[in-house]
């Protein structure tokens, strides 16, 4: 199976109300160069997520399809309740070019994040690095351009409240799927 429309679509949900997007909206009002930033952004998009399907790929030889399958689950419930825990607006300071500034902070971001997780347990489960890597880059930057575009009102515009548990409902359901057909398998 093809990790592309998988990783995308769990990255692009996972990536609502997380620090990134967030990052992205502060930046884009205060510097008011939103092209700047979501380019910044595709960057560490690219590292983030390169980095975690290559991992993932490596763990992809190392143990068998139930473990992957499980290891996928885990990772969906893992964005579930982390969808779950309120976040807090970044702040951010200072005086760097935009892109770096967007590059920078938004990588920070993203290490140790659920898009991370779940990039490297999609990279494993299909053994397809690249296309989990292309597909998940692609969804961070699709979730997080309504952000730059708005600047700081997308937390306003947006009901993060209700958009977060919402995600968050959706993989843990996804996680209990997954979970029920990796223990079904022969």
């Amino acid at each position: 199976m093809n990790p592309l429309i998988p990783a995308f679509i769990a990255v692009f949900l996972a990536a609502w109300g997380e620090r990134s997007q967030r990052v992205v909206a502060a930046l884009a009002g205060r510097s008011g160069r939103s092209g700047l930033v979501l380019a910044g952004l595709a960057l560490a998009a690219a590292v983030s997520s390169g980095l975690s399907a290559w991992a993932g790929a490596l763990v992809a030889d190392l143990v068998t399809i139930r473990a992957l399958t499980l290891l996928t689950a885990l990772a969906l419930l893992f964005a579930g309740v982390a969808g779950l825990i309120p976040r807090r607006a970044p702040s951010v300071e200072g005086r760097a070019p935009a892109i770096l500034a967007a590059f920078v902070l938004c990588l920070a971001a993203e290490m140790g994040d659920r898009a991370q997780f779940l990039t490297f347990a999609i990279a494993g489960r299909f053994d397809s690095p690249v296309l989990a890597a292309i597909g998940a880059a692609a969804g961070l930057v699709c979730a997080c351009a309504p952000a730059a575009l708005l600047g700081e009102e997308f937390t306003r515009a947006v009901p993060l409240r209700i958009v977060r548990p919402a995600i968050a409902a959706i993989f843990l359901v996804a996680a209990f799927i997954v979970g029920v057909n990796a223990l079904e398998l022969a």
